[in-house]
């Protein structure tokens, strides 16, 4: 019977591929290939924004962290991350849509100059390249465990150019609108997925389920531990959760293109503000489904470890629920959801790194721009360009040794304070020119990659000391206090400009018609 699950999967593979041409429509521009015309609505850009942050990852190991312990502390970590959205919605979106902004870094260039836009766009490329290549990597693991469960012994290489193909097509021919509606359309699913397994659990185990998961500590939201050492390392602590998770968010959401983006594609300045804070709103949920799924998991195999139900690891937990609990064909449905989360996140990556390319290299490193017919074309050609080089890098990893789920999570440390920084500086140091903020900029990435790195702190628990990292919420505002001094103590060896950046404008925003912008 498990071919009807496999038929099921291959249809929604090329359903979704064909949707998401047919409501891009055809592309005449670089702006509408980027941003659609800035023409999209405010709830498919949200739900574009949680589908690009959620990985496969997060949809099979949110309910496993749930089922061995951490409880709810994934809710309690995106109850940090709404705080964080609705300051980059007050401050940094009216930045963005009263340039007519294509990328977050133009206004850096608009702010500093075309040099620190480069080198901002050039960090998000590699930055993102790094960590969509060991993402799309880690996501091919988990995808592999399901079809081998439907006896296809595939392998990761194949798994990752079939993903990387299928998501292309759509990528490269729709442009944004292509993206936004299939990230719609996946994030449904796969919490559709979700719901679809509460029922089910909920049925199987009834309310004294409920009451056992409860007694045992499944619900459990924060964690109050605020020992130092806990703080510092643990990203379930409340004040890195809340604090930490909220600076965390600022540079996720407010400097890097891949979410910028999307906002950018919004029709007003309200409606991308109301996609901002609706999307963190949407991850709380989700993430609060997900964890109640590992919550009634915990009950429905009576608290058996991970060990004696005979997996290998927690994020096996989900993945053999739906194969081996749900009927076949539902069982298809959610392992395309699964798929949907692999090429939302890759689909999204794809279309941001071609869009900085064009729009940040193109202006910053070349003095005649391109008329549009040429940019349009470059762009596709990028987005061919940067899944190739996305491919083989996933590919590469796949006869690797490392751990490099933890590689890629580690990524963010090293560039995302030096991104918030540089817009903060921007904001908050009015004497502040380009070369205060590109020093500052190299002097955090700098040392970020030494905290990241070489930083560890010694976390006793149960009699045991353990060297651990900094938790990563907290590597953000570290880097972001490192940009600001070093900006701040660097425009004070220059006189003060006569005429400085007014970065306080913000009152010149229409919020009911789209600016022109630029691509």
């Amino acid at each position: 019977m498990r071919q009807l699950d496999l038929v099921v999967i291959v249809l929604y593979l090329v359903v979704i591929a064909f949707v998401g041409l047919r409501l891009s429509g055809k592309q005449k521009s670089a702006k509408d290939y980027f941003v659609g015309e800035g023409r999209l609505p405010w709830w498919t850009v949200s739900f574009s924004v949680v589908a690009t942050e959620t990985s496969v990852l997060t949809v099979i190991s949110v309910p496993g962290g749930a089922y061995s312990g951490q409880g709810f502390g994934n809710v309690e970590l995106a109850l940090g991350y709404v705080i964080g959205r609705v300051v980059v919605a007050a401050v940094l979106i009216p930045l963005y849509k009263r340039g007519g902004f294509v990328s977050a870094y133009q206004y850096l260039g608009e702010r500093f100059g075309l040099k620190l836009q480069g080198l901002a766009s050039v960090t998000f490329v590699f930055t993102r390249l790094l960590a969509e290549g060991v993402r799309l990597f880690a996501s091919a693991i988990p995808i592999k465990l399901l079809l081998d469960e439907f006896g296809l012994n595939v392998s990761y290489q194949a798994i990752i150019i079939v993903l990387t193909l299928i998501t292309v097509v759509y990528t490269y021919l729709g442009g944004i609108k292509a993206v936004i509606w299939t990230d719609a359309i996946q994030m449904g699913l796969y919490l559709g997925g979700a719901i679809l397994a509460i029922a089910v659990l909920s049925h199987a185990v009834g309310f004294d389920g409920y009451s056992q998961a409860f007694d045992a500590g499944k619900f459990q939201l924060f964690d109050t531990n605020f020992d130092l050492a806990h703080v510092l390392t643990s990203p379930f602590a409340l004040p890195t959760a809340i604090i930490g998770g909220a600076i965390f968010a600022m540079a996720s959401h407010g400097s890097d293109q891949l979410i910028v983006q999307r906002i950018l594609s919004t029709r007003t300045l309200r409606e991308g503000q109301q996609a901002m804070i609706s999307s963190g709103i949407f991850v709380v949920i989700q993430f609060a489904a997900f964890s109640l799924v590992g919550a009634l998991l915990w009950s429905y195999n009576k608290g058996q470890s991970f060990k004696e139900l005979g997996l290998a690891s927690s994020d096996n937990l989900y993945p053999s629920f739906i194969l081996h609990a749900l009927p076949v064909g539902i069982s298809g449905l959610l392992v395309a959801g699964i798929l949907g989360a692999a090429m939302g996140s890759l689909s999204s990556a794809l279309n941001s790194m071609s869009n900085s390319t064009v729009a940040d290299f193109i202006h910053s490193f070349f003095r005649t721009v391109p008329s549009d017919d040429v940019m349009l074309r470059l762009a596709r050609v990028m987005t061919l360009v940067w899944a190739v080089l996305m491919a083989v890098f996933a590919c590469a990893f796949s006869s690797s040794t490392g751990n490099v789920y933890l590689t890629g999570l580690t990524i963010a440390g090293y560039t995302y304070g030096a991104l918030l920084g540089a817009f903060l500086l921007g904001r908050l140091v009015k004497r502040a020119n380009q070369v205060d903020a590109v020093i500052a900029f190299l002097v955090t990435v700098a040392v970020m990659t030494y905290i990241v790195r070489y930083v560890k702190i010694d976390v006793t628990t149960a009699g045991t000391t353990t060297a651990t990292a900094i938790a990563a919420q907290w590597l953000v505002p570290i880097g972001v206090l490192i940009t600001l001094v070093v900006g701040a103590v660097s425009s004070r060896f220059h006189p003060a400009p006569e005429t400085p950046y007014d970065h306080g404008r913000t009152d010149e925003v229409d919020e009911t018609a789209t600016p022109a912008g630029r691509a």
